[in-house]
């Protein structure tokens, strides 16, 4: 089964998958009947504080994803976090969903690498 990112905005590319937006705030101007989630998980997003510094300035990039690799680690949540999404990839894709325009540099590709490097340590 494969761990797969998906912006929002687009037209759902799998429906069969288990999709859960990985964003601290709701999309602006998506319905929750549109957005065709199984799970919204905010308390996994980066923190308010770290997302309004990266203002998804590329050049932050490289720091904002040491930050947030921080902030999960420290996240009494991403233990949790990271057995649901080895359960349901079990049983099938898994996609997180994300706002942002930038599809390179955002908090998802980060955390779908963190979620990659540490499913195999459950």
């Amino acid at each position: 089964m494969q761990l797969k990112l998906e912006r929002i905005y687009d037209k759902p590319q799998d429906l069969s998958g288990y999709r859960v937006l990985v964003d601290r705030l709701w999309p602006r101007g998506i319905s929750k009947v549109n957005a065709k989630l199984d799970e919204w998980e905010k308390e996994i997003a980066p923190s308010k504080e770290l997302r309004t510094w990266f203002s998804h300035d590329p050049e932050k990039f490289p720091d904002f994803k040491e930050k947030y690799v921080a902030e999960l680690d420290a996240n009494p949540q991403t233990k949790e976090f990271l057995k649901l999404i080895g359960d349901q990839l079990k049983n099938g894709n898994v996609i997180l969903l994300y706002g942002a325009k930038d599809r390179e540099h955002n908090q998802a590709v980060v955390l779908k690498q963190y979620l990659t490097d540490h499913l195999g340590q459950l």
